[in-house]
């Protein structure tokens, strides 16, 4: 019987260890299965993204020109206060300074509400662009138990992967099991919004800080993860 035993004794620890890490990495990939989407993509080719993120942007436009009113009238008061400062007595002038600190307050606190990490824009953008986020990830679900896929990279956003096989891109699998035609993407839609929002007239004030209405969700599998053990890996 052949003695394996003297061979390896003259291959290096360090070696070794990578020899047996590239032999299980073979048979590991000969057991799994690999593929790709772009969420990116899909998402440009749903018409129900286009249209919760027209309506995202209706409600941020209003909230915005709710709170821009605001800072006008507070701006109103103080040039009226400074124009009529010198008929003021001492108590008038308090009354009317603490008038208009309370109103500045009221606009952070509504600015805050509106437009905060967690405000009414965020929670908004949850409830409209959640279902769609669902209707992919549900697609993913489906897409990675038909095929038998162990993994499913993502290879939008903030993507790892360096190079990738046209071949290998299920993201039209995807479009067709959402009833989507693939190919008849919305970038003619978001540029003339993008065009719309370019042409408004700008304001002195910085009232809401607005979120970046075009940015893309946040990964589909973070978003589901929690609702069951077989989730979709990200790359």
């Amino acid at each position: 019987m052949f003695n394996f035993v003297p061979i390896l004794e003259k291959i290096p620890l360090k070696k070794f260890a990578l020899l047996l890490l590239f032999t299980l990495f073979i048979f590991a990939g000969q057991a799994q299965k690999y593929c790709y989407v772009d969420t990116e993509y899909i998402l440009e080719n749903m018409p129900e993204y286009a249209q919760a993120q027209e309506e995202l942007n209706r409600y941020s436009d209003k909230w915005q020109n709710e709170i821009v009113s605001k800072y006008e009238v507070i701006d109103n008061m103080k040039k009226a206060y400074q124009a009529e400062k010198v008929l003021l007595t001492s108590d008038m002038k308090r009354e009317r300074e603490a008038e208009i600190v309370q109103a500045e307050k009221e606009a952070k606190e509504l600015q805050k509400k509106r437009f905060s990490l967690n405000g009414d824009l965020f929670k908004k953008r949850e409830e409209l662009i959640q279902p769609v986020q669902d209707k992919i990830y549900k697609a993913l679900l489906e897409l990675a138990e038909s095929g038998n896929y162990m993994v499913i990279f993502d290879k939008s956003n903030q993507s790892s992967i360096i190079f990738a096989s046209p071949k290998y891109d299920k993201s039209d699998r995807i479009l067709k099991k959402l009833g989507i035609k693939p190919g008849q993407t919305n970038r003619e839609t978001k540029s003339s919004n993008d065009q719309k929002s370019d042409n408004k007239p700008s304001q002195n004030q910085d009232p809401g800080q607005k979120q970046n209405l075009n940015q893309k969700p946040n990964s589909i599998q973070n978003n589901n993860s929690k609702r069951t053990n077989n989730s979709i890996k990200k790359g």
